[in-house]
C-alpha cells in the first residue's frame, strides 16, 4: 500500500516515507516510534514495529487452527509451524518493500527506511518522481515480486506432498502472496494500484494533482467498499467459505478485520491528498522571505550593545565575526532570550552563539522541498543565509521555517480543473 506524498507503502496494508540508527549480546537498536532495526539491505535500514508481534501472533493462532484441520497430527507443534509462517510472510512483505526500495534508489530518489509493522510495511520514500512513468514502475514493481513470489512457490508445490508440512506452508505463501499482489492492485491511494492510477491520470492531464485528486478519492470509494463489502461476500460464502450466519463469531471477525482495512485505506487516501497539496505550497517556503535581517558583531561585544545596534538597524539577528568580517557564528535567539535584561552588558554574544558548521551556511536562493532538505541535513535552530557571492543575507530561524510550514498546511488551495 502506499502513500502519496513522502511516504510508500505496500503490501495492502500500510502507507510511502524514520531514521535509523544503526560476550554478552546487545539488545536490538530501537528508534522512537521505529520499531527494532533488524538490518539495512541495500543500505536502507528495516525496522520492524512492535505491532508486528501482536500480527504474528494473530496469523500464528489463526494459521494453528487451519493445521489442525489439514494435519492434526500435528499436535501443539502446529503453532511452531504457524509461526514459521508469520515470519516467512512477513519475509515475502520485505522483499515487496525491497522492490520499492531498488526503484526509487534506481532513480536517485533517497529512501529513509523500510518498517514492517501492522498489516504489512512500508518503504519511506523522501521525494516524488519527476514523471509519471517513474512513479508507475516505483507502484507496480512490489506487486510484480509478490506475484513473482507467488509463481515460485507454485513451483514448490509441485516437488512436495500437498497433505505435509512444506506442502501447506508454501500453499499457504503463494496464496498469501498473491492476496497481497491482488489487494495492492486495486485502484485507490494509499494502494500502489492508487499511485498507478495516479501516473495514468497524470499522464493524460498533464497535472500531477489532478492524478493525485483521482486516486485519493478512488481510494476513499475502495475503502467505502471494503468496509460493506468484505462483510456481506463472506457471509455469503463468496469467498470459498460457508456462508456465516449474522452475529456469528467469524461474522463479526470479518467485519471488525473491513474496519480496520477501510480506516486504513481512507486515512492513506487522505492523507495522500494532504500531502499533495502541501507539496503544491511548498514553493512558497523561500529562504529569502524568511530570512531575518541580522548585524555583524564581534565576538567579545556585549548583549546588550549588540541588541541596541540590531534596534537601530531594524534587525532581528546577530552574526559574529572575526576581524576580517568573515562569519563564524550566528547567535541563538533563545539564548537571547534567557538572560535577564540587568546582566545583558556584561554577557558577550560568544558566549550566546552557535560556530557556523558545514550545512548551517544556506543559500537565500533555496525554495521549497530544497530548502528544508538542506535544514533537514543539519539541524540547528539558526542557518547563517548568503548570497551567492557570498555576502552575509541574514540569518533563517527553524522556528519560522516551521511557522510557515505549517501555514502552508493550513491553507487548502483551490482544487486543480
Amino acid at each position: 500500500m502506499d502513500n502519496s506524498g513522502q511516504r510508500q507503502s505496500d503490501n495492502g496494508e500500510s502507507d510511502r516515507a524514520t531514521e535509523p540508527e544503526g560476550g554478552k549480546q546487545q539488545p536490538r537498536p530501537r528508534e522512537a516510534g521505529g520499531g527494532f532495526l533488524m538490518g539495512r539491505p541495500f543500505g536502507v535500514p528495516v525496522y520492524v514495529s512492535p505491532s508486528w508481534f501482536l500480527v504474528a501472533a494473530l496469523i500464528t493462532w489463526v494459521f494453528g487452527g487451519q493445521l489442525d484441520r489439514v494435519l492434526p497430527e500435528l499436535g501443539a507443534a502446529r503453532y511452531l509451524v504457524s509461526l514459521f509462517f508469520a515470519v516467512a510472510f512477513y519475509a515475502s512483505v520485505l522483499v515487496h518493500e525491497l522492490a520499492h526500495t531498488v526503484a526509487a534508489l534506481h532513480f536517485k530518489l533517497p529512501v529513509r527506511r523500510i518498517q514492517l509493522q501492522f498489516f504489512g510495511g512500508v518503504s519511506e520514500i523522501e521525494k516524488e518522481t519527476e514523471t509519471p512513468g517513474r512513479e508507475f514502475v516505483l507502484a507496480f514493481v512490489g506487486p510484480l515480486l509478490s506475484l513473482v513470489l507467488s509463481g515460485l512457490f507454485y513451483l514448490g508445490m509441485l516437488f512436495v506432498e500437498p497433505d505435509t508440512v512444506p506442502g501447506v506452508l508454501l500453499a499457504g505463501l503463494m496464496i498469501s502472496n498473491l492476496i497481497v499482489a491482488a489487494f495492492n492492485l486495486l485502484p485507490g491511494l494509499p494502494l500502489d494500484g492508487g499511485r498507478m492510477l495516479r501516473a495514468v491520470v497524470w499522464k493524460l492531464s498533464g497535472k500531477p494533482m489532478t492524478g493525485t485528486v483521482a486516486a485519493a478519492w478512488s481510494g476513499r470509494a475502495l475503502a467505502v467498499a471494503v468496509l460493506v463489502g468484505l462483510p456481506l461476500l463472506t457471509q455469503a460464502g463468496g469467498l470459498g467459505e460457508e456462508p456465516q450466519s449474522f452475529g456469528s463469531v467469524d461474522s463479526l471477525t470479518d467485519a471488525l478485520l473491513a474496519a480496520i482495512l477501510a480506516a486504513i485505506i481512507w486515512t492513506g487516501a487522505g492523507n495522500s491528498l494532504r500531502m499533495a497539496r502541501l507539496r503544491e505550497r511548498l514553493p512558497d517556503l523561500r529562504a529569502r522571505t524568511l530570512t531575518r535581517r541580522a548585524v555583524p558583531v564581534a565576538a567579545d561585544t556585549p548583549l546588550s550593545e549588540a541588541l541596541r545596534r540590531a534596534n537601530e538597524a531594524g534587525a532581528r539577528a546577530l552574526v559574529v565575526v572575526d576581524g576580517h568580517g568573515t562569519p563564524t557564528a550566528v547567535v541563538r535567539e533563545a539564548a537571547i532570550v534567557g538572560i535577564p535584561e540587568h546582566r545583558r552588558p556584561w554577557v558577550a554574544v560568544s558566549g550566546l552563539a552557535q560556530d557556523l558548521k558545514d550545512g548551517m551556511r544556506v543559500s537565500a536562493e533555496l525554495t521549497g522541498e530544497d530548502l528544508l532538505d538542506t535544514l533537514r541535513a543539519t539541524p540547528a535552530t539558526e542557518y547563517l543565509v548568503v548570497e551567492e557571492t557570498g555576502e552575509i543575507y541574514g540569518v533563517l530561524s527553524t522556528a519560522d521555517v516551521e511557522r510557515a510550514f505549517v501555514a502552508a498546511m493550513a491553507r487548502t488551495p483551490a482544487r486543480p480543473s
